[in-house]
């Protein structure tokens, strides 16, 4: 791990402790009002990792860990609390990204596309709801069936031997 320790706290400050400081505040009038959702934006490195990436996956995983935790202390007064975990999005930063690259990331996502902003905004509008007072404490990937998929040693080989051969 190559990273210095304050790109380790920035990371952990901007996506993880924030988070713990919003949902504190918020949690307070849900409670008075024994009811709320809080919906929290992780990712799936927060399940799976990513190769240097440490400190935002270690953000990433903690705020599933945070939401687990504040869903069963919220639950008995109407409060939900579930994770979003988008995986790779069709947004301008995923397509900023060189070209053979972006093809082989898609080539490991079983649906064989990147996801739409839409389909991150209808789950959160679905956990928002009322129809979703059962679901608590999720941690709910939507990312193409990218974490249903574990990798073999074998295609990881190949990757590494593609990235190698400058094909990606």
């Amino acid at each position: 791990m190559r990273m210095k320790e304050d790109e380790w706290h920035s990371v952990i400050n901007t996506n993880l402790n924030s988070m713990y400081r919003v949902c504190k505040a918020a949690l307070k009038s849900m409670t008075r009002a024994r009811w709320g959702r809080i919906i929290n934006i992780s990712s799936i490195n927060g399940q799976k990792g990513q190769f240097g990436q440490a400190n935002y996956s270690a953000a990433k995983a903690g705020l599933i860990g945070l939401s687990k935790a504040l869903a069963q202390e919220g639950a008995k007064k109407g409060i939900t609390v579930n994770t979003v975990c988008p995986g790779y999005i069709d947004t301008e930063m995923v397509q900023a990204v060189p070209e053979k690259v972006l093809e082989g990331i898609i080539a490991t996502i079983p649906v064989g596309r990147l996801g739409k902003a839409e389909e991150i905004a209808s789950m959160c509008a679905y956990l928002a709801s009322d129809e979703s007072r059962f679901v608590t404490g999720a941690a709910i990937p939507i990312d193409g069936g990218v974490t249903a998929h574990q990798p073999s040693y074998a295609d990881f080989q190949k990757l590494f031997a593609d990235m190698g051969s400058g094909k990606l």
